[in-house]
């Protein structure tokens, strides 16, 4: 068994191997297409746009894990099929339970694998990418600290305390200083709200004069302000909780807790990053019941085409469930781990009715 094991071990590797290049090169292909149409842009030059693409590259081998290993087992089972190596294999003794116990040794390596990824480097190579995005196209440079996010436009140094989910400014600072690097105004807005073409309007603020022999201070209910700042830009300088390793979720969600604030997005998040992996068993389990019921019906191409729409529609499962779950305020826990429960239910069932076959 430890044999069949090992040599099964090396064909899913390989298979999944090929997948995973056939899907980077998609994903990489289309990112690149998308970026070309800022090229040229500022200091956005095609060394930059090509760097881009690759920092992206490990958050789709994280996104794209459950789906390549499917399709990945899938090939690599086909071609036993072809073969006439997996009808050996069950004639010499090998129960459904042994060739079960043979995929969940393998995947438990890629569980490890996609961790690994989830945890320490995608979530590090995406804060990279969509600075060096950022830094190029705008030129803004910003920093998060305890006081809130910092950002410097033009001659100015701007402070947001908080930034709500619909991009709302909470606790606006700007300082403002002459071309000499005199600080000139100070404006305090309690609120400020996104118009359009980087235009905002401010309300409640309080604006700090500095003149010459003079210091004067003004309240305003009202005020525009344009500045660099606009909505994709907050995105990308905000890390998103799907894009933060797990640990961070838990330090910022009991951060959120003790400051009375709702955590349900992080909460999701975190228990995604925690499920996640186990979706890879999952979805290599789901492959199994086409080895036999194939041998009969189809080949290898229709083994492909149910793998791809197989981890499509995982994927989008596990986007509508997430979605659902924020709306109705369903438990982390349940709309994190729903779909991978179906797709795993799925997966015994066909198991099943194959056996009675």
């Amino acid at each position: 068994m430890r044999t069949l094991s090992r040599y099964l071990r090396q064909h899913i590797f390989s298979s999944t191997l090929l997948v995973f290049a056939a899907l980077l090169a998609l994903f990489a292909l289309l990112d690149l297409i998308h970026e070309l149409g800022d090229l040229g842009r500022a200091n956005y030059q095609l060394y930059r746009v090509l760097l881009y693409v690759l920092l992206s590259v490990p958050g789709h081998v994280y996104e794209l894990f459950p789906i390549a290993a499917l399709i990945g087992t899938l090939l690599a089972l086909a071609q036993l099929v072809v073969h006439s190596e997996y009808t050996v294999m069950r004639v010499s003794g090998v129960s459904a339970h042994g060739m079960v116990f043979s995929l969940l040794q393998t995947g438990l390596i890629f569980v490890v694998l996609t961790f690994v990824f989830g945890e320490f480097i995608a979530p590090i190579s995406e804060r990279a990418a969509h600075q060096l995005r950022l830094k190029a196209l705008s030129l803004v440079v910003a920093q998060e600290f305890r006081s809130g996010l910092w950002v410097k436009d033009e001659m100015s140094f701007v402070n947001v305390s908080q930034i709500l989910p619909d991009t709302t400014l909470i606790g606006v600072k700007i300082y403002e200083f002459d071309p000499q690097r005199r600080l000139r105004t100070i404006s305090f807005a309690q609120k400020g709200n996104y118009l359009k073409d980087n235009k905002w309007r401010l309300r409640d603020v309080v604006q700090t004069r500095f003149d010459d022999d003079h210091t004067t201070v003004d309240t305003i209910p009202e005020a525009n302000w344009y500045s660099v700042l606009n909505p994709d830009i907050l995105n990308v300088l905000l890390v998103v909780p799907e894009q933060m390793s797990a640990w961070n979720l838990y330090a910022y969600t009991q951060h959120l807790r003790e400051n009375n604030q709702k955590t349900s997005r992080h909460d999701l998040a975190l228990w995604t990053k925690l499920v996640y992996p186990v979706a890879v068993l999952v979805m290599m389990l789901l492959a199994l019941p086409f080895a036999q019921y194939q041998r009969r019906t189809g080949g290898i191409s229709a083994k492909i085409f149910a793998g791809t729409m197989l981890g499509l529609g995982f994927h989008f499962l596990n986007k509508l469930f997430a979605h659902l779950g924020l709306l109705n305020d369903w438990p982390p826990l349940f709309s994190a781990a729903a779909p991978t429960l179906l797709f795993f239910a799925a997966a015994m069932a066909m198991m099943w009715w194959v056996e009675r076959r």
